[in-house]
């Protein structure tokens, strides 16, 4: 049974807009009224998807992708004024019974209130802090990059990217037994990071041999030859990066087609054709989420400002990310 909508209640919501490419400013709003089949989430966290946020930011997004890169709830059109983002987690003000009063997972923008319909939250499972589940878009990411990639028991698998999501898929893969999977990034700093997940690391000079499955995800046109570099014959590459107007030149003379190599790209807007019939996107978060019930996964959230500094913050991170994984943004 859904609750009625309070006329106590504030009136007013805050949310960050992306004016123009480079400048971004907090936004006052008239809140709308949740209809009967909403709820009304009050944030407590968001989260910054580096990569993909702060090629937004600085107005990188290809004219031809306006329409792909739409987020579930974005307001305004690339490249500004645009309201755009996808990590936020909440507690359920109003709404059905079974929600009210419950922590939630959503793909909402970076905005301190909001309605949306109840079928857009995914409750938080017990074991998950809602501080940590702003992990939660880049582990479905990581998961949809597996089911693309099919890890198999016993392969020498290596992970090209020390991000959050790079960070994420190879945690992933050296969870499945017998497998040898190291993660491969020209930051050193990455290494403390990996070791904290149990996950082996390395930088790009020191690897030799040869890998069964490499997966990219550096968001570097050189990661992608490296993984080129260190394929053995009828090895799978799957690429999760995304260059936005970017080219990415490669060197596909040399061995590529004498060792029958494959490169496919993974995105999370699409489930795989064999998982479809079976799968939809909230079964998937609702998995996502149930594995972030790690402690060891808090290792990738490396800051947390107020909602209050989030232009700076973005703007920072696009100019200068230096050693930052996940940053939290609390309300």
């Amino acid at each position: 049974m859904a609750t009625a909508w309070s006329h106590t209640m504030a009136d007013t919501t805050r949310s960050f807009w992306i004016e123009s490419p480079g400048e971004g400013r907090i936004r006052d709003a008239t809140l709308p009224r949740p209809g009967p089949d909403d709820v009304m989430v009050r944030a407590l966290y968001s989260g910054i998807s580096r990569g993909t946020e702060t090629l937004v930011f600085a107005g990188r997004v290809p004219a031809s992708q306006y329409q792909a890169m739409r987020a579930p709830f974005q307001e305004g059109e690339f490249p500004g004024p645009v309201k755009y983002g996808y990590i936020s987690v909440g507690t359920v003000e109003q709404g059905p019974d079974r929600l009210r009063g419950r922590d939630v997972f959503c793909l909402y923008p970076h905005q301190d209130r909001y309605p949306v319909p109840a079928t857009a939250v995914t409750p938080l499972p017990d074991g998950v802090p809602p501080q940590r589940a702003v992990l939660a878009a880049n582990m479905e990411t990581a998961v949809n990059a597996l089911w693309d990639a099919q890890p198999r028991i016993g392969e020498r698998i290596i992970v090209i990217g020390g991000g959050v999501l790079g960070m994420l898929v190879a945690w992933l893969c050296s969870r499945i037994p017998g497998t040898d999977t190291t993660l491969v990034d020209v930051n050193t700093a990455r290494a403390a990071t990996a070791a904290a997940l149990g996950v082996d690391f390395a930088t790009p000079g020191t690897m030799s041999g040869e890998a069964d499955l490499l997966i990219h995800a550096s968001g570097h046109p050189s990661g992608l030859v490296s993984a080129l570099e260190l394929a053995a014959p009828e090895a799978r590459i799957i690429e999760l990066s995304w260059y936005g107007e970017q080219a990415v030149p490669l060197p596909l003379g040399e061995a590529f087609h004498s060792r029958r190599l494959t490169i496919r790209s993974s995105q999370v807007g699409r489930l795989p054709a064999d998982m479809a019939p079976r799968w939809d996107y909230a079964r998937r978060m609702a998995v996502a989420l149930g594995l972030l019930a790690d402690p060891a996964l808090d290792a990738l959230i490396t800051g947390e400002s107020p909602f209050e500094e989030l232009p700076e913050v973005l703007a920072r991170l696009t100019r200068e990310p230096g050693d930052t994984l996940c940053h939290r943004i609390r309300y």
